[in-house]
């Protein structure tokens, strides 16, 4: 794949948190949600990470991310069991206290009966000092802002009510734009004057993606910018570059 990337403000960053990721038991569904909604808001999601339920390997990862991006989100573990830790971890992170908080608490009670409020509910209500609450329509136990980190649910349904709740709060920048150009040539056949033309535009985006077609090897070319100008310019450079090798073959 042929790459020409601009420059690039608000940017954002993903950490996946649970073992059952890693070992396979559970597919992720959110990962493709969240490049797609940050994408379509202007904070594009620059990075991924995946690691296991280990307080220190989640602390380690949210600060190296954290110091590197506009936005750091987190999907999985802050459900009532034992190895949900990503709230401790957060709190570790950023050096604070976590307790109950009454604001997660009175949330909970909408949906759980007080009679029915354990000590495993309960750790759904405790919130690192300072943050934020993310409001979580579906089972009411609240997701958490706290400095440029938002942390969610890994259960998609939840997930994504909490992600469309944060996204009008965040700063974020023109929205990037994209059209797709079908080159009905290999990958490798147009990889040289696809980077010739992105060499001229540095400000755009410009892959290549490989398929197989009914009538065999394929390749979509999508050029990407915020410039919708610049856009059609480029797509149309590499229009012209596609027509002229159908042309010459």
């Amino acid at each position: 794949m042929t790459e020409a990337l601009g420059t690039r403000s608000i940017t954002s960053a993903l950490l996946v948190i649970g073992d059952e990721i890693l070992s396979g038991r559970t597919k992720d569904k959110n990962i493709g949600h969240i490049a797609e909604r940050l994408t379509e808001v202007g904070a594009d999601l620059r990075e991924v990470r995946v690691v296991s339920d280990v307080e220190e390997d989640i602390v380690d990862a949210l600060n190296a991310l954290r110091h590197r991006y506009t936005y750091v989100f987190t999907t999985g573990g802050i459900g009532p069991t034992h190895d949900d830790i990503t709230a401790d971890a957060v709190a570790k992170a950023f050096g604070v206290s976590i307790d109950v908080d009454p604001r997660a608490r009175a949330m909970l009670l909408e949906f759980i009966a007080e009679k029915d409020m354990n000590e495993a509910r309960l750790r759904m209500a405790r919130i690192p000092a300072g943050a934020d609450l993310i409001v979580n329509p579906v089972s009411k136990a609240p997701g958490f802002r706290i400095g440029n980190v938002i942390v969610m649910a890994g259960v998609p349904r939840i997930m994504q009510a909490m992600l469309e709740a944060v996204l009008p709060t965040l700063d974020t920048g023109p929205k990037m734009l994209s059209e797709t150009v079908l080159a009905n040539a290999r990958e490798g056949d147009i990889a040289a004057p696809l980077r010739a033309i992105a060499e001229r535009f540095p400000g755009v985006s410009i892959g290549s993606y490989p398929f197989l077609s009914d009538t065999g090897p394929n390749t979509n070319l999508v050029v990407r910018s915020r410039d919708p100008a610049l856009l059609l310019e480029a797509r149309d450079a590499v229009a012209a570059m596609v027509a002229g090798f159908q042309r010459a073959g």
